[in-house]
């Protein structure tokens, strides 16, 4: 089964920046090609959030609004990991982030993943989650 694991998290300064890690394991007859990762996010009292989606397999990435410019989205094939470049960090970035899987089976194709990719209930796997914290 596939299983993510989430790192890179912890306290900064707002202005500053963070890198996030998922590594992807557990593929049997698939590979890293085979699904999308998303990254989501969870603040304290609302909603768990899709910030950044990527499709390894072609390179195509998507950003919610108010991460777009600031987060970059990238992959590492040989090491199967994605990444969350995070820059410019501001308070409102605080959360618990999470790195989760969806299968390539699920969202077809990426013109159809671009339309679906923040809905978190669409994703199978998920990984454990990493707290990020920004001090203003």
């Amino acid at each position: 089964d596939v299983q993510l694991q989430a790192s890179g998290g912890g306290l900064v300064q707002a202005g500053e920046s963070l890198r996030l890690s998922c590594t992807i394991s557990g593929f049997t007859f698939d590979s890293l090609d085979d699904y999308a990762i998303g990254w989501f996010r969870q603040a304290p009292g609302k909603e768990r959030e899709g910030i950044s989606c990527i499709n390894p397999d072609d390179g195509a990435t998507f950003y919610r609004g108010s991460v777009e410019g600031r987060f970059t989205a990238s992959s590492d094939k040989a090491k199967n990991t994605v990444f969350l470049q995070m820059a410019n960090l501001n308070p409102d970035d605080t959360a618990v982030y999470y790195c989760a899987a969806i299968s390539r089976l699920l969202y077809g194709n990426t013109r159809h993943l671009k339309s679906t990719w923040k809905n978190s209930n669409r994703y199978d796997w998920w990984g454990q989650g990493t707290q990020v914290t920004v001090s203003s």
